[in-house]
């Protein structure tokens, strides 16, 4: 290890990889980055089921609790975050959406210059290698592999009829000029494999480029400051400290729970609340910490007998054996599925400009994040929430990294969220009452019998949680509460850039991956050039 490189990259996640992966490229600069987890290219990550099915369990997963949610009637919320090379793209659904376009436009609006749809649009292209999709939404030539999913199960067409059945548009390109309508995902797969941002943008360079370092199973405990200036990182490794330094920068890429609380370790962030864990203040920068959003959810879930669906059965257990087989040979089957293989996006209101709610149909049943096992098959199907009203906010619980900080995402605390996921759970049960998904259901699991609105509310409340998207906790701007500016500088500290979903002022229309991987992709060109 060497004492002094160009760049440290601390995280190795979807931004970490991307980061690393593209200054690295330049065989003068040097460039470490710092993961905490394993190198994430185990069969456990690439085998698209098995990697999912780890979701509710430590494995390659920091697997956070919420502070208890008045929103949610007191329960704690589930917030897995992924731990290894890849972070949370080596865990999710991998679902590929890139969020509506006039998300980024109001980005800019907000003051935030360079970062309209039409500014992150090239980016999108650059990372994308679709498979399928051609033309001028789409790139064909980037490091991350998107596909249709090699699953070839039939309720992905038994969903397509129910959505016709009950008045909704089919959409094939969620990505492409109209995001409304529901359809089949495409997915962050090559040949029916995960591919997550560390196997397009790290590890194929991990062992070539002499001016690339990857160090995992490191705790990275503070930035190192003189005066006002990030100049390096202490970090342990195998229970040795150590201390490097960055010869120009310090690239931030921790997620948005782990990104604030290392600010805030490292003495950046609410002069108040460091004080009170005795940390030493550098820069008082109070919106470090503020802002958190997060997707609510609600999760349908009914039971089917058909061994197509995931679930525990004697002829389930049969039905699998075949199907590792089938995986083997060729990467198709229920092996390769992201189980969330369908869903879309629909209006709350159809005088909405663009849609507010999405829906994930998965292919089994799903209770508390999967961590509620049911002897039987079926299917889910969630309604989130896309731009919640509602804010949260991180707090720390302890000057050492190694305790996780205290999340508050704020559930329904805006009652016009609650109101909105009513109208998205009676949208749903639309779909889910056509005749093409009631007549292949044998049981409602969760919702039998609520009919009133109040009784909505009520499930609601009691089952409600984070479809995953956590951001917003170090938000891009210039007003008294932003964090990093518009080349994602951290405001009054020069040598540090926020790389990561926390930079996001407001909460994109759809999943976060995609969006983290092209804001790492524009964050190199900014990087360069200032």
């Amino acid at each position: 290890m060497h004492t002094e490189m160009d760049y440290l990259v601390i995280g190795g996640g979807s931004a970490g990889s991307v980061l690393a992966g593209r200054l690295s490229e330049d065989p003068f600069t040097s460039v470490a980055l710092f993961e905490a987890g394993g190198k994430g290219d185990s069969w456990v990550v690439q085998t698209p089921a098995a990697a999912v099915a780890m979701l509710p369990t430590t494995i390659n997963n920091y697997a956070y609790e919420t502070v208890p949610q008045p929103g949610l009637n007191g329960r704690r919320g589930y917030q897995p975050r992924g731990k290894c090379l890849g972070g949370s793209s080596a865990i999710n659904a991998m679902v590929y959406i890139r969020g509506h376009r006039s998300d980024y436009d109001h980005w800019a609006d907000l003051g935030n210059t360079g970062w309209s749809y039409a500014d992150l649009l090239p980016y999108f292209i650059k990372s994308e290698n679709n498979s399928q999709l051609q033309g001028p939404y789409h790139g064909n030539e980037g490091p991350l592999h998107v596909s249709r999913l090699q699953s070839n199960n039939p309720f992905q067409q038994i969903y397509l009829d129910a959505a016709r059945q009950a008045g909704f548009k089919i959409n094939e390109d969620f990505n492409g000029e109209h995001q409304e309508g529901l359809g089949v995902y495409q997915v962050t797969h090559h040949n029916g494999e995960r591919w997550s941002a560390a196997r397009g943008y790290l590890h194929p360079h991990m062992d070539a480029r002499r001016n690339l370092q990857v160090h995992t199973g490191v705790l990275v405990q503070r930035i190192v400051f003189e005066g006002r200036r990030a100049v390096g990182i202490q970090y342990l490794q195998n229970g040795v400290q150590h201390e490097v330094r960055a010869r120009k920068e310090v690239l931030l890429c921790a997620g948005a729970f782990n990104s604030p609380q290392l600010l805030m370790v490292s003495g950046v962030g609410p002069a108040a609340q460091l004080q009170a864990q005795g940390i030493p203040v550098v820069h008082d920068l109070p919106g470090v910490d503020q802002n958190l959003q997060d997707h609510p959810d609600f999760i349908f879930g009914y039971e089917v007998d058909s061994r197509d669906l995931m679930g525990v059965s004697l002829k389930g257990a049969v039905r699998l054996t075949g199907e590792v087989l089938k995986y083997m040979r060729s990467r198709e089957g229920m092996l390769a599925s992201n189980y969330a293989e369908a869903g879309g996006f629909i209006k709350s209101d159809p005088a909405l400009a663009v849609p507010d709610l999405q829906l994930h149909f998965v292919m089994g049943l799903v209770d508390d994040h999967a961590r509620n096992f049911r002897l039987a098959h079926g299917f889910s199907c969630h309604v989130c929430l896309l731009r919640p009203q509602s804010r949260g906010q991180l707090t720390l619980a302890s000057a050492d990294m190694r305790q996780a900080p205290l999340i508050d995402p704020g559930f329904l605390k805006e009652e016009q969220d609650l109101e909105t996921l009513v109208k998205g759970y009676k949208l749903t049960r639309q779909l889910l009452d056509a005749p093409a998904l009631a007549s292949v259901r044998q049981k409602d699991i969760f919702t039998a019998g609520v009919q009133t609105d109040d009784e909505i509310r009520h499930i609601i409340r009691q089952r409600a949680d984070t479809v995953y998207h956590p951001v917003g906790t170090c938000k891009m701007g210039s007003d008294a509460m932003a964090v990093v500016d518009a080349q994602l500088r951290v405001h009054g500290i020069e040598g540090l850039r926020v790389v990561d979903g926390s930079i996001m002022p407001t909460l994109i229309g759809g999943n976060t991956n995609a969006p983290i991987i092209a804001i790492a992709e524009k964050a190199v060109d900014l990087i360069r050039t200032h």
